[in-house]
């Protein structure tokens, strides 16, 4: 690995990505449709908009990468789950990967989601829990594992895919259930978890770059899940984020439906096939994210 494309490099996780990439000795290219954030010296930038073809072949010609991060999606909750461009996304990222090759391109890892599997197994192993997405989004990216798996089977492309499981940290969506509480309890305002019973899968986004990254450099293919491996009740996690923003009493907890209580990773072949383990538990994680919605960084991203 020596010429990194990073796509999606200013969204939620392709900005941690680019960042850790920039610590090791490669050469990064990231993308994204808009300018550069602050802090991306280090990598060469490029503002292209993938969905359009002449832009994004013109950009996989001239960057000439051997190896291909691909986080770019359409992922703004909570419209994403049924927007019409995850059709687009499909196709585009087929697109991409196939241009990537002819200009000799060796190595891709796409960016997946646990949403893909069928939750009513609760426990998901890669190539054992059946796939069956509950909307647009969810299928789509299913497919496009699928469709890249099967390409790198016909061309010899190196292709893995890494399902994330939840994430957290900073600049996640605002709405999402660890920001929305911070935000709420920090301000003084009542703040609710509605689903307390459910078991979910966190992992730090800091920690799911660099697994992203291990999975890149190794040479494992298809379906990885990236989590902690580590189940833990949203309810716990909630009065943990209360009691880290010091206000307990302002929090409410119902129980939320029964309907997939478990959503939780096998994380098997992250950590024996990859070789790769999270460097936060949960109480670390949730250190950073806390402190970091509470900061003037976050305000000045919410204004």
């Amino acid at each position: 690995m020596k010429r990194v494309l990073v796509t999606g490099a200013r969204g939620f996780v392709g900005r941690h990505v680019i960042a850790a990439l920039a610590e090791l000795d490669v050469e990064v290219h990231a993308v994204a449709s808009s300018a550069p954030p602050a802090g991306t010296d280090r990598c060469t930038w490029h503002q292209a908009d993938l969905l359009d073809p002449v832009q994004r072949d013109l950009l996989v010609a001239d960057v000439g990468a051997d190896s291909l991060l691909h986080a770019a999606w359409c992922a703004t909750p909570p419209d994403y789950w049924r927007h019409p461009d995850n059709l687009r996304w499909l196709s585009a990222t087929a697109e991409l990967v196939r241009v990537f090759t002819v200009h000799g391109g060796r190595r891709v890892v796409g960016v997946g989601t646990c949403a893909e599997y069928d939750w009513r197994y609760g426990y998901c192993t890669e190539n054992l829990t059946p796939l069956a997405g509950q909307n647009l989004y969810s299928v789509a990216k299913a497919a496009t594992g699928q469709v890249l798996e099967a390409y790198g089977a016909e061309t010899g492309l190196s292709v893995a895919w890494g399902r994330l499981f939840l994430l957290l940290g900073p600049h996640d969506s605002p709405i999402r259930l660890v920001p929305s509480l911070v935000r709420n309890l920090n301000a003084g305002r009542q703040a609710r978890c509605t689903s307390g019973s459910h078991v979910r899968d966190f992992l730090h986004v800091g920690d799911a770059a660099s697994a992203l990254i291990a999975l890149l450099r190794s040479d494992v293919t298809g379906a990885v899940n990236i989590a902690s491996g580590i189940p833990v009740r949203l309810a716990d996690v909630a009065r943990d984020v209360a009691a880290r923003v010091g206000r307990p009493e302002l929090l409410t907890i119902d129980d939320g439906s029964s309907e997939h209580g478990l959503v939780a990773a096998n994380v098997a072949r992250l950590r024996d096939e990859v070789g790769w383990t999270p460097a936060r538990d949960l109480s670390g994680a949730l250190d950073d994210t806390v402190a970091w919605w509470r900061s003037d960084a976050a305000a000045q991203v919410i204004a």
